[in-house]
């Protein structure tokens, strides 16, 4: 959506993104200062339920699951790498029946918040402060949050700026405590963090 916004002439100064198609589109048409584009932070998917007792990677299989929540995968990069876990743990065929899909991973969060679905695989900056559980890495590809400054933006210097900083020691540190991992590990696509 913020990328049609763009696209359609949106007064925005940065454009960040989980999905990095999204940021290159922009960027191949002119609608981001190409060299602005950078790669700020990786994402992981993570478990959560509203029921502490389901909050384990073992529950996905459980009989009280029957529903479980997560991003659309045509569209949404933690969908995606949700449905790659799943298909790397041998479970997707067995678990698609109980998928809902969401349009993004803040509504996949709100099935599982309300109740609506019993367990959500969603991005680990909603849960790690609500008693979510981190994917292993190895189980999907990175998902490498990126980032350029807006072709119309009035504030090109700002925005420059503030990417720089995304990308220093005390953004990166301010982005790891809330849930995203060191850019630097996205050129080796291992994250250099822990878990928060």
């Amino acid at each position: 959506m913020l990328a049609r916004q763009i696209r359609n002439g949106a007064p925005y100064d940065v454009y960040l993104s989980a999905n990095e198609e999204f940021v290159k589109e922009l960027a191949n048409s002119g609608h981001l200062v190409e060299n602005s584009v950078q790669v700020y932070g990786l994402g992981r998917v993570a478990l959560w339920s509203h029921r502490p007792e389901l909050r384990s990677l073992s529950k996905l299989d459980a009989e009280p699951v029957r529903h479980i929540s997560i991003a659309n995968p045509a569209h949404a990069p933690y969908g995606l790498a949700a449905r790659q876990a799943l298909e790397s743990q041998g479970l997707w065929k067995r678990l698609s029946p109980k998928v809902v899909y969401a349009e993004n991973v803040r509504q996949a969060f709100e099935y599982a918040r309300s109740g609506n679905a019993d367990i959500t695989l969603t991005s680990w900056t909603l849960v790690l402060d609500k008693g979510g559980v981190l994917i292993p890495q190895e189980w999907h590809r990175p998902i490498r949050q990126v980032g350029g400054v807006v072709a119309r933006s009035t504030q090109r210097d700002a925005a420059l700026q503030f990417l720089r900083f995304l990308a220093s020691a005390p953004g990166q540190s301010i982005l790891h405590r809330f849930g995203l991992f060191q850019a630097a590990a996205a050129d080796s696509g291992k994250s250099t963090g822990g878990e928060d």
